[in-house]
């Protein structure tokens, strides 16, 4: 699948993927590619569940990790797809051997 980006410089972070586009807050970060394969994880989670699960899950997930650690840089953090795409997004070749659903590794029990 070929990467469409947008360029939004007020986005309420560095990069942003909102199927089927990857929003940048400017065109250099087109070039950065451990930033553009992290962005195309969260596309391809994107993808497994759906869209509009994913983004509830994301939610959720975020919510429950803000009651946990009381802190919106750990919650963020401990996203379940945001563990997934940090462990792997500096492997450019992640996206070719993932398995489908792979970001349930990275749930946390404790």
């Amino acid at each position: 699948m070929k990467t469409r980006f947008l360029i939004f410089t007020k986005i309420p972070a560095n990069a942003m993927a909102i199927f089927p586009f990857i929003l940048l807050r400017d065109k250099y970060q087109k070039t950065d590619k451990i930033l553009v394969n992290h962005e195309r994880i969260h596309l391809r989670q994107q993808l497994e569940l759906l869209i509009i699960p994913f983004y509830l899950l994301y939610l959720i997930n975020y919510l429950i990790n803000l009651v946990r650690y009381r802190n919106h840089h750990r919650a963020y953090f401990n996203i379940v797809f945001e563990r997934e795409a940090y462990a792997c997004d500096q492997n450019l070749d992640y996206l070719k051997k993932r398995k489908f659903f792979s970001w349930l590794k990275y749930i946390r029990t404790s």
